[in-house]
C-alpha cells in the first residue's frame, strides 16, 4: 500500500505544496506540485483565508494520509518568522479539521533526508528532489521543491508504503534497494550516531 503525503513549505507570499506516493517498491512518484500565493497589500485576514482555503483544496483533492509542515525556526527577520508561523498554523488546523496527522521537520532535517548533507543550499535540495522523483525539469519557484523535499523526507523517516514512525529512510534493510540519496541518509546517520558514541 502506498503512503501518500502532502508536504507544505508555509509562507504568506508563497506557500508550497507538493503530494508524493512511496510504494512498497520504496520508489517515490510525484502526484501534483504548486504553489499558491497571496499578494503583501491584502490584510493579514485575508491572506490567511487565502492559505487556508489552497490547504482545503489540496486535501480534499489529493486525500493524503498525512501532512508534512516545515517546522517555524528563528531568523533574523520577525516578521518573515511571523508570517510562516501564522501560515503554519492554518495548514495545521486544516489537517486537524479533517482528521489527517501532521508531522513538523526542520530544514536542517529534511536537506539530510534528501541530500545526505544537513547544510545543502536550495539547488542541491531541487536537483535531489528531480532526480529522485524522475522529473523531466526542476519543479518551480523553490518553495514547490522545498514542499516535495518535505513529503520525501517523512515518507522515508515514516517508512515508505507503510505509514509508521520509523526513524530512517524507506528500504533501510534492503540496500540494495535504496536510492543514493537514501544510501546518503543512511552514512549520515551512522556518522552522527559515530561521533555522539565517541563523545560519551
Amino acid at each position: 500500500m502506498a503512503l501518500r503525503v502532502l508536504g507544505v513549505d508555509p509562507g504568506l507570499t508563497r506557500c508550497g505544496f507538493g503530494v508524493v506516493d512511496v510504494g512498497a517498491n520504496r520508489r517515490a512518484s510525484l502526484v501534483a506540485v504548486g504553489v499558491a500565493g497571496t499578494d503583501a497589500s491584502q490584510s493579514l485576514d485575508q491572506r490567511l483565508l487565502a492559505i487556508s482555503q489552497a490547504a482545503d483544496e489540496w486535501l480534499e483533492t489529493h486525500h493524503p494520509q498525512v501532512v508534512a509542515v516545515e517546522r517555524v525556526f528563528s531568523q533574523l527577520n520577525v516578521s518573515t518568522v511571523m508570517g510562516t508561523a501564522q501560515a503554519s498554523g492554518v495548514i495545521i488546523a486544516a489537517a486537524a479539521r479533517k482528521g489527517i496527522p501532521v508531522a513538523l521537520h526542520t530544514p536542517t532535517e529534511v536537506k539530510a533526508a534528501v541530500t545526505g548533507h544537513g547544510s545543502a543550499d536550495k539547488t542541491a535540495v531541487t536537483k535531489m528532489v528531480t532526480r529522485i522523483l524522475r522529473l523531466d525539469r526542476p519543479p518551480r519557484p523553490a518553495d514547490a521543491a522545498d514542499a516535495l523535499a518535505l513529503a520525501i523526507t517523512h515518507a522515508w523517516r515514516a517508512g515508505a508504503g507503510g505509514g509508521g514512525a520509523g526513524g530512517g529512510p524507506a528500504g533501510a534493510g534492503q540496500s540494495g534497494s535504496l536510492t543514493a540519496a537514501q544510501r546518503a541518509w543512511m552514512e549520515a546517520e551512522s556518522a552522527t550516531k559515530s561521533r555522539t558514541s565517541h563523545r560519551g
